[in-house]
């Protein structure tokens, strides 16, 4: 049985579910009432509840997008030879014969997708708060739709790519955010350069 070993602690674990649950209550409530979904207005028990529920829950993704970034900011920004690699190979997506330079604790696709993330979460959160606080600005109001519906595309594209590359094209991956915990060779093969840092023979 292949030793298995630490990916993610347990605070990491938990802020990635609300992160994610956050997410996922601020899209259907959104939809919700910017569409007047009735089906989702029963479910809420009336728009505005929906709309308030939508808007509180947004204060919990935003503290959650930023206790996130104490994990993933630091190495999301640092770049190197492996990740040139990683762009040149495509990650070894589109070939299974592409040789994929042993990669960080996250792989270069993912900084890349954890930056785009940030930025929009932001985005989208600053343009909610600007809806929410000064709805009497109506040029602002305006710019903040703009900005938040472009946003919200952003976003409701990337998590289920990302969701589909961890739990289908990455058999393994999803367990990272389950336990927290990897078979050693399994962590080698995706984030060797990480494995080798961390010292583990």
């Amino acid at each position: 049985m292949s030793k298995m070993i630490r990916k993610a602690n347990a605070f990491e674990i938990l802020n990635h579910w609300v992160l994610a649950v956050s997410c996922f209550v601020l899209v259907i409530s959104g939809f919700g009432f910017l569409f007047h979904l009735e089906e989702l207005n029963s479910v809420f028990g009336s728009f505005s509840r929906m709309k308030a529920i939508h808007n509180w829950t947004g204060l919990v993704f935003v503290a959650s997008l930023f206790l996130s970034m104490f994990d993933y900011l630091p190495v999301s920004l640092r770049y190197g030879a492996e990740d040139i690699g990683w762009i040149k190979t495509a990650g070894g997506y589109l070939s299974k014969r592409a040789v994929v330079p042993p990669q960080d604790r996250i792989n270069t696709g993912q900084k890349f997708y954890y930056l785009a993330l940030l930025a929009a979460g932001y985005a989208i959160s600053a343009s909610g708060f600007t809806l929410w606080f000064m709805a009497g600005n109506r040029e602002a109001v305006l710019i903040a739709h703009l900005v938040h519906n472009i946003c919200f595309d952003m976003v409701v594209i990337m998590i289920p790519v990302h969701i589909y590359l961890a739990a289908i094209v990455n058999p393994g991956a999803l367990r990272i955010m389950i336990t927290g915990m990897v078979p050693l060779e399994w962590a080698r093969s995706h984030y060797g350069k990480w494995v080798k840092e961390m010292g583990y023979k």
